[in-house]
C-alpha cells in the first residue's frame, strides 16, 4: 500500500517503541528475520522493512525453513519477497519426517518441531554473520506463554523481548513484543500476504495454547484491559510477594528484621509435616 493505513502506523509505533525500550536493533546489525509464511512472521518482516527505509542504519534478511510439510508451496512468498526487494534464502531441512517418527500420533508436536528449528536457525545466522535473530512473536504469544507456563508447568516465565542464547552466541528479538494479534490479522488482510498453513501442528486439536488463548479471550470480554495488565505484569516483577526461595531469603528474614520479638532455635516443623504426610 503506497499510503499508510491507520494499523500499519500504529504496528510502526509500537514496534519501534519496543526496539527502542529494549534496545534491539542497532546501528551496522545485520537482523536475520525468521519467516515461516504466517502472518506474524510476514508482519515482522514488512515493519522492519519500512523502518529501515526510515533510519537505513541496519541490514535486513528473510531466512524461511522449508522442513517438508506436506502440502509446501512457497511459491507465492518467493514472489513476495522479490516484489519487496527483501533478500532471503528459503533452505529445505526434513525435520518433518523425525517429528513423525519420534512423535506418537495424537500428541504435540510443537517442542520436537521447534527445537529441529531453532538449532538449524541458530547455525545458518552464525554460518552467515548474521548478529540478530528477529522473531514474530507478539504481545498475545507472550501472555499466553505465561499463563501456559503456570497452567502445565508450574513455572513463572515468558517471552524476553531479547535474549542471548545458552551458548551467548545469539541474540534473539521480538520487535513485536507490545503489538495485537488482532492489528496482526487486520495487516495481513490489508497487504494480502501470501501465507503459508502449517499442517504439521495447526491439525491438531485441543492444543494448550488455543485453549489458553480462548480463556485469555473470555475474560478480555469482561475487562479489556486483562491482556495489557498481563504483559505489563511481565515487566513489573515482585520478588518479595512470591514464594521463589532463590529470590528471596526466608529463612533468615528474622535477621533483617527491626522492630518485635527476636525468635528462638529453630522447630522442626519439616519433620512435623513428613510424619502428617497423606
Amino acid at each position: 500500500m503506497s499510503k499508510e493505513s491507520i494499523v500499519e502506523k500504529k504496528l510502526l509505533h509500537y514496534t519501534g517503541k519496543a526496539i527502542a525500550d529494549f534496545k534491539m536493533i542497532q546501528s551496522g546489525d545485520r537482523v536475520m528475520v525468521c519467516l515461516s509464511g504466517g502472518k506474524d512472521s510476514y508482519t515482522l518482516l514488512r515493519i522492519l522493512q519500512l523502518l529501515r527505509r526510515r533510519y537505513n542504519k541496519f541490514e535486513i534478511f528473510a531466512f524461511t525453513l522449508d522442513q517438508s510439510h506436506p502440502g509446501w508451496n512457497d511459491s507465492g512468498m518467493r514472489q513476495w519477497l522479490e516484489d519487496h526487494e527483501i533478500s532471503y534464502k528459503i533452505l529445505t531441512e526434513d525435520t518433518y519426517s523425525i517429528v513423525k517418527e519420534k512423535i506418537p500420533e495424537g500428541n504435540t508436536y510443537c517442542s520436537l518441531c521447534s527445537r529441529l528449528r531453532r538449532g538449524i536457525i541458530y547455525r545458518y545466522a552464525e554460518d552467515n554473520g548474521f548478529n540478530k535473530i528477529a522473531l514474530g512473536h507478539h504481545r498475545d504469544d507472550m501472555i499466553c506463554t505465561l499463563l501456559m507456563s503456570i497452567f502445565y508447568n508450574g513455572e513463572i516465565r515468558s517471552m524476553p523481548p531479547k535474549l542471548l542464547s545458552d551458548n551467548k552466541r545469539h541474540i534473539v528479538i521480538r520487535p513485536l513484543a507490545y503489538c495485537q494479534e488482532n492489528d496482526i490479522i487486520t495487516y495481513a488482510q490489508e497487504q494480502k500476504f501470501p501465507i503459508i498453513p502449517c499442517n504439521l501442528c495447526g491439525s491438531q486439536e485441543n492444543l494448550m495454547r488455543q485453549r489458553t488463548k480462548m480463556l485469555i479471550a473470555q475474560l478480555a470480554k469482561e475487562n479489556p484491559k486483562i491482556p495489557s495488565n498481563m504483559l505489563h505484569a511481565l515487566t513489573s516483577i515482585k520478588p518479595s510477594q512470591l514464594m521463589d526461595k532463590k529470590l528471596w531469603d526466608f529463612k533468615n528474614l528474622e535477621d533483617l528484621q527491626e522492630i518485635g520479638v527476636q525468635g528462638g532455635e529453630e522447630l522442626p516443623f519439616d519433620v512435623i509435616a513428613s510424619e502428617l504426610a497423606f
